[in-house]
């Protein structure tokens, strides 16, 4: 049996228990291939906690088949998609034609990119602490509707919001009321952007950033940034890495600070990352995206198709306060 097993096992069967919601009348897909280790033990796993689901290899089974198991399937019935890369069947993402039959979904992609070394990090990364996740959450959430000013503070700097935020979105695994239920796992996130983008100034300390391959990227020396009126003007401490993936915005975009993302994933830290930028987004901290493009709040004259660049970056955070109260303080929220 593999080490990391039996915490696989209890952190799999709290998720389908009490995140999904997931019982024995509803059938289960599980789709896997067998392109990497962490996809072979994420796998095995299921097997233990889904002993009665399907489980069909991508790349033996093919588009048809697959398709065809779909197609038997019913509401609330839930898919599992174990992806070294990504799954397609099409041209659209394998995950919003499973959630357009109203199917629950739990997606890991990407388990390619993560070393040997990480796969601890990760399966501890898919614990549901559901006392924690739905507290800390909706607190949160409640403060950001209604704030009028966020600090970001670094050792030495202070990134400041003013004006209001965007209502939060919250992705701590409670989909009561939701259209779909279930995403891409780890979750852990509530997530927000300033109404005006442009009142947002000061500067931020970035530790790790996520480069043209979604790796994340942690540099010797965290950059520092300085934000004007919702934009990077200048960086110091920059690798020649991120440089270049600054010049390649510009060339499209202006530098926009767009999301506000409060990680809440404990599994990750500051110090204990994932190479998948996806996966470590969520880590308990602060990141921040780079870029025009955001899917979910509409903005005037950011045009959600010509929109090219999202590009998440992590803060080397010491505190964040919301209009004067200290909601994280050395590496977690204290709300």
């Amino acid at each position: 049996m593999h080490a990391l097993l039996p915490t696989l096992i209890k952190n799999l069967k709290d998720t389908l228990d009490l995140a999904i919601c997931h019982t024995p009348d509803h059938r289960a897909l599980v789709v896997y291939d067998r392109q990497s280790p962490l996809a072979a033990l994420i796998t095995e796993g299921y097997k233990a906690v889904l002993p009665k689901a399907t489980f069909l290899d991508f790349e033996e089974a093919g588009a048809d088949e697959i398709r065809a198991l779909m197609n038997t399937l019913a509401p609330r019935d839930l898919v599992v998609l174990i992806q070294s890369t990504s799954f397609r069947l099409n041209d659209f993402r394998f995950r919003l034609e499973l959630f357009n039959r109203s199917l629950a979904v739990i997606e890991h992609p990407h388990l390619g990119r993560m070393p040997e070394g990480e796969h601890q990090t990760y399966v501890d990364s898919l614990a549901y602490d559901i006392n924690y996740y739905r507290t800390v959450g909706p607190k949160l959430k409640a403060m950001i509707d209604i704030a009028k000013r966020v600090v970001v503070s670094c050792e030495g700097t202070e990134l400041v919001y003013d004006g209001p935020l965007e209502s939060g979105k919250l992705n701590t695994g409670d989909y009561t009321g939701m259209k779909n239920i279930g995403g891409q796992f780890p979750i852990g996130e509530v997530f927000t952007e300033l109404v005006d983008l442009s009142q947002v100034n000061g500067q931020v300390k970035i530790f790790a950033f996520a480069n043209r391959e979604f790796r994340v990227i942690v540099p010797e020396i965290p950059v520092l940034a300085t934000i004007e009126k919702g934009i990077i003007t200048k960086t110091e401490n920059a690798t020649e890495e991120f440089i270049s993936i600054l010049d390649q915005i510009r060339t499209d975009e202006l530098l926009t600070i767009r999301e506000l993302g409060f990680g809440m994933n404990r599994a990750m830290t500051r110090r204990r990352t994932l190479a998948d930028i996806g996966s470590y987004e969520r880590m308990c901290g602060i990141h921040l995206s780079l870029g025009a493009k955001h899917t979910i709040y509409a903005k005037p004259g950011f045009s959600k198709r010509q929109s090219r660049y999202h590009v998440d970056v992590f803060v080397d955070v010491t505190t964040v306060t919301i209009d004067g109260i200290t909601v994280f303080k050395d590496g977690a929220y204290t709300v």
